[in-house]
């Protein structure tokens, strides 16, 4: 008798990027929630505030130098939140809801965090080598890392300096490892790339007035890369033996699936499951 499809695991992810690799750090039952089950999420304010702004940092540099000001930034995000809304209509829902923040309030709490760019950076002096940069290299393990880079400056040495826009807070430093990896990540990614270390890493967090630095050398990026592969290897046993065990954190009062978790008394959906086309793409690791 053949081998019924719903009785044959999915195949190992053959990419991974930031997101998904520190999703699989955090909680592996929630890695494979989001790419096996696809299990839908509900949109949130502070992310599609997230989208909005990054929309507006990238844009602004296609305008000349001198014409990069913060009253120019600010009238961009009605924009910007217009053109995210044509293409997904489901964020409407947003401002629906009774609790949920007025339109015309939200959207100034985007301009306050453009705003806020302007005392951290100065963009009349910047000239960004490349903006949302979709990065992506195949290790000698088969790996593949992939993702996008906020800005990427390069100096007139050649040096190159990852910058990350990130609306929320800056963490503690005893949680800012996560954030750091991601950037670590990408680092790697470059340096595997372009055979040079980039020489800054840096986070602007808009949501506090933060920016942090940090330097890597190669012997960070090997770091990075190891741990990579164990994580692969983790994921791929995991997708063998269907073990993906939830893990409770304080980030769990976040998470749209606590109603599918054991954590909360949930049943995650039957695995294996159907296999109704190939394995997800290496777009659905980001």
């Amino acid at each position: 008798m053949g081998t019924s499809t719903s009785d044959i695991p999915p195949r190992p992810p053959s990419s991974l990027s930031p997101s998904r690799a520190s999703d699989f750090m955090r909680c592996p039952l929630l890695y494979r929630l989001r790419v096996i089950d696809k299990l839908p999420e509900k949109p949130s304010e502070a992310a599609t505030r997230g989208t909005v702004v990054h929309a507006v940092l990238e844009r602004l540099f296609d305008s000349p130098a001198v014409e990069r000001t913060a009253d120019r930034a600010r009238s961009m995000v009605p924009g910007e939140w217009e053109k995210l809304l044509a293409a997904r209509p489901e964020l409407a829902q947003l401002f629906e809801v009774a609790d949920g923040p007025g339109l015309t309030r939200w959207l100034e709490s985007a301009e306050q965090l453009v705003d806020r760019w302007f005392t951290l950076e100065d963009p009349t002096r910047l000239e960004p080598a490349e903006r949302e940069l979709y990065v992506e290299t195949v290790l000698d393990s088969g790996l593949t890392l992939r993702g996008y880079v906020d800005r990427l400056d390069v100096a007139p040495s050649g040096d190159l300096r990852v910058v990350d826009y990130k609306t929320g807070k800056a963490p503690r430093p005893e949680y800012a490892g996560e954030a750091l990896f991601q950037m670590k990540f990408y680092a790697l990614v470059l340096w595997r790339l372009r055979g040079v270390v980039p020489r800054r890493l840096q986070l602007v967090y808009l949501g506090s007035g933060d920016v942090i630095m940090y330097d890597p050398s190669e012997a960070d990026l090997l770091s990075v890369e190891r741990k990579l592969l164990a994580l692969w290897d983790a994921i791929r046993e995991a997708t063998t033996t269907g073990e993906w065990l939830p893990r409770r954190t304080k980030l769990c009062g976040w998470c749209d699936h606590q109603a599918v978790c054991p954590e909360f008394g949930g049943t995650p959906p039957p695995y294996p499951l159907p296999l109704p086309g190939p394995a997800p793409s290496g777009d659905d690791m980001i």
